[in-house]
């Protein structure tokens, strides 16, 4: 393992992280949104993660080693909250509007672990930086 090895995997860490943040971002701006383009309410979106092999030709340290990566956004498919408001406009004939599934305390959590997560891998980076600025005032 190389010290190129460790950016890299702290790298792909810190993008997994950003694009799970801006998911979430888009979750809680549209916990309220009952029409969107394809017609009825929003639909909560959720990242899948996956790992990758950072080396598989190394050895096995090198192949064992695997970096996250979000391979695909999908729709949380479940069904959206009925809510009595006949005077909303977009309320149905019984007067009930369909708003996400969206529960803005647990996007705060998910929130929470995945700023807890970006600030880990930043401090990965940043620890990784000073081992190669003292490995390099070693060799002066």
């Amino acid at each position: 393992m190389n010290l190129l090895d460790t950016f890299q995997i702290s790298a792909s860490g810190l993008s997994s992280q950003r694009v799970r943040l801006q998911t979430i971002a888009s979750n809680m701006a549209n916990a309220r949104t009952t029409r969107t383009e394809e017609g009825g309410p929003y639909q909560r979106k959720l990242p899948v993660f996956e790992t990758r092999q950072v080396n598989p030709f190394g050895d096995l340290l090198d192949q064992a080693m695997t970096e996250p990566v979000v391979t695909e956004i999908i729709d949380d498919n479940a069904p959206p909250v009925l809510v009595f408001d006949p005077s909303h406009p977009d309320a149905d004939a019984d007067g009930y509007v369909a708003y996400p599934d969206i529960n803005l305390m647990e996007e705060m959590v998910d929130l929470m672990g995945t700023s807890r997560s970006f600030e880990a891998n930043t401090k990965v980076v940043e620890t990784t930086r000073q081992m190669a600025n003292e490995a390099l005032g070693i060799g002066r």
